[in-house]
């Protein structure tokens, strides 16, 4: 087969940026829910920039490793730099055209932005008193013309560049820098207003207004001030030093990243230009730096937060409880007696936390482990495996000191797992990310050992259960619990080898088998379409981006395999050439809740195999981290799974075409019923729960 194109990944998560963009100038979106999806955009970018610009950066400077480049399909990553910073400068302008216009729906609904030029007498004075009692003791200038070394900007940071200066002279004049602390203070500062308004102001102007006061040192009657952050390489390296721990290069790799290069400077258009090139200058930046101009708000991100003042609210759907737990005392009987499948948000994450707080408190539980990732800041899922560790269980915590941006939190957690609480915590594999989504609990029931547990695609995260779309499958069927303790073997005597992980035959596992098992199940639906049996492949993943696999949905297209897929970030298939555009479709959606979970669908003669994931079709996840898929057995959960993946696949409301232009053209649905799949779904296992309180009341 001739090789095909690949639509080159960074340039199409740009596009799937572009789509949260959409939700932003969508005006059927509440006003809150559009500045939220703006704080989720620019949050976004930000992490692109620290993460995939910092990479392709390292690309260029070491471009002779062309067998890098080629696995991540980046031949040529200066030329997708100047790609990106084409993209990005559109975005941002059009980012600015929908904050502007939201600003003036604000006005509408009586909701004001106010800045320091614009207060009244009795709201100068609160802002005064405001600044003296609050925000003065987080306030520490930084003359930096006095520096000889410019100190390290927090990259998640932003700062205001101060020009002061006498107004009859413009010769004698300082620069400083002043880090607004958002984190300690809050960004948003509401003023007294009057009945019916709301007036908003933003820390930075706060503190603009107080500038005369903060500096009052120098006697200058004249200041400008204006904000700019800079975006900084995140990757953490980790030295080969044999004779430090693993937790000691994680924080010394913690350390170093403030140290990072950047990557972004972004700035007011407005700023002073001799302030501008002279913290260029001083940052060590260049012109082929991504040096982007912007409006007055920067760090955007704080916006998913923006103060609840809006009189038009559409309050977010409630998590409900599984109708099979409806009425059930015990979380554990349920499903020693059957299968349960939990759909979040829709349904309450309560059930998870639940589960191991009965575990906790169960005489007969003798052990807990569990895979964690991200956390919760105050997490009930560690509140209930210390009370187990307490209550004398064996408690195993798997915790993913790499993953990023969650590696300080994850620290801390094992401080208080660990030398608090006693409870063994394995700290991964190197080289290797544990991404799998796995808990087993062990119980003793009249001298017969009983093993029950999940497996999800979602991290266990109360906070984030509320807002991702993922799938938790709770069973007791031996082999997958076999599975599941082989993989915690693997996880706590990694130095032998991956021989734990291949002994695994039910569940899918990275990096040993599930990239092989995928394979054979394509090659057996070609095979199936080729001898006209019922044949198709349906797939719902966050990123597909493996090179690989791509090729094989090429060959199965061309075989004459059906084939549908929902993916909504990165999507490196073209879909514009031979069979592809004939015999495959593909979409995104993009709304409310982000959807996460991974979903594969062989057709298999018209006998589907269903799984459900915590993998990506990435080189990453595939070769390079431990992921479980875990095959859905249970017929009725089985078409559970098919009805809302077919919900989701008639989406024309919040859907949008993927094809190789990136066009991000949504879903036509010109003479058809109107199908938003995310409240299409709350509805149908709504109604179930709603059909099984109406027969146990009968």
């Amino acid at each position: 087969m001739s090789k095909k194109k690949f639509i080159q990944r960074d340039i199409s998560w740009l596009s799937f940026n572009a789509r949260v963009l959409q939700e932003a100038n969508d005006p059927t979106v509440s006003l809150k829910q559009r500045i939220r999806f703006l704080g989720i955009f620019s949050n976004n970018t930000d992490e692109f920039f620290r993460v995939r610009v910092a990479t392709l950066k390292r690309m260029v400077e070491f471009s002779a490793k062309r067998k890098l480049l080629n696995m991540h399909m980046e031949d040529h990553p200066q030329k997708i730099l100047d790609e990106i910073h084409t993209i990005v400068l559109q975005q941002q302008n059009e980012f600015n055209r929908i904050w502007d216009a939201i600003l003036e729906e604000l006005k509408r609904e009586k909701i004001f932005l106010v800045d320091e030029s614009h207060l009244t007498k009795e709201e100068l004075a609160f802002v005064k008193n405001y600044f003296d009692n609050t925000v003065r003791v987080n306030v520490i200038p930084l003359m930096i013309e006095s520096l000889p070394q410019m100190p390290y900007l927090r990259d998640k940071s932003i700062y205001l560049g101060v020009v002061m200066r006498k107004k009859n002279s413009a010769y004698q004049q300082k620069y400083a820098l002043i880090e607004i602390p958002a984190k300690a203070v809050g960004r948003f500062v509401l003023l007294p207003s009057k009945e019916g308004e709301s007036h908003i102001m933003l820390l930075e102007d706060v503190i603009r207004a107080n500038l005369p006061n903060i500096f009052s040192y120098f006697e200058y009657d004249y200041f400008s001030a204006h904000v700019f952050k800079v975006t900084k390489d995140a990757e953490i390296d980790i030295d080969n030093d044999v004779s430090t721990t693993f937790v000691e290069k994680i924080e010394k790799g913690l350390k170093n990243r403030r140290k990072g290069k950047p990557v972004r400077f972004v700035y007011d258009k407005e700023m002073d230009a001799g302030l501008l090139e002279y913290l260029i200058r001083r940052l060590n930046l260049n012109r082929k730096s991504n040096i982007i101009p912007g409006g007055r708000i920067h760090n955007f991100r704080h916006f998913m937060d923006f103060p609840d003042v809006f009189h038009h609210t559409t309050e977010r759907r409630k998590p409900f409880t599984h109708p099979d737990l409806q009425h059930a005392q015990r979380i554990t009987d349920v499903i020693l007696k059957q299968d349960l499948m939990l759909h979040f948000p829709y349904h309450s994450f309560n059930a998870v936390i639940d589960l191991l707080r009965e575990a906790a408190i169960d005489p007969d539980v003798k052990s807990i482990k569990v895979t964690a990732y991200r956390l919760a800041p105050t997490s009930k899922i560690i509140n209930a495996l210390i009370n187990a560790a307490r209550n004398g269980k064996e408690v195993v915590v798997m915790l993913e000191l790499k993953a990023r941006f969650d590696e300080e939190a994850n620290l801390e957690w094992k401080k208080v797992l660990e030398e608090e609480e006693g409870i063994k915590v394995l700290l991964g594999v190197p080289r290797m990310k544990i991404h799998a989504k796995l808990c087993i609990i062990k119980k003793r029931v009249k001298h017969k050992i009983i093993q029950y547990g999940f497996v999800s695609t979602g991290n266990l995260n109360e906070d984030t259960a509320k807002v991702y779309g993922d799938i938790c499958l709770f069973t007791t069927n031996r082999n997958v619990m076999a599975d599941i303790n082989r993989i915690f073997r693997y996880l706590e005597f990694w130095k032998l080898g991956t021989g734990n992980l291949k002994l695994c035959k039910t569940l899918m596992v990275c990096p040993t088998n599930m990239r092989n098992e995928i394979n054979a199940l394509i090659n057996k639906e070609i095979k199936n379409a080729k001898a006209g049996k019922k044949a198709g492949i349906t797939l719902k993943l966050n990123s597909l981006s493996d090179a690989p696999l791509i090729e094989k949905l090429y060959d199965a297209a061309a075989a004459g395999v059906p084939i549908q897929l929902i993916v909504r970030g990165i999507f490196c298939a073209q879909m514009d050439f031979g069979k592809m555009r004939k015999n495959a479709s593909a979409i995104s959606i993009v709304d409310e809740y982000l959807e996460h979970a991974r979903v594969m669908i062989f057709q298999n003669e018209g006998n589907p195999k269903i799984y459900i994931s915590s993998a990506d079709w990435m080189v990453r996840n595939l070769d390079h981290r431990v992921e479980a898929a875990i095959p859905v057995l249970n017929v009725k959960l089985r078409q559970e799974i098919i009805d809302i993946i077919n919900i989701q696949l008639s989406d024309n409301v919040k859907a949008r075409i993927l094809d190789s232009e990136l066009s991000n053209n949504y879903v036509p649905h010109s003479g058809k019923k109107q199908i938003r799949s995310q409240i299409e779904t709350y509805f149908y296992l709504y109604k179930k729960t709603q059909q099984q309180i109406e027969i146990s009341s009968n």
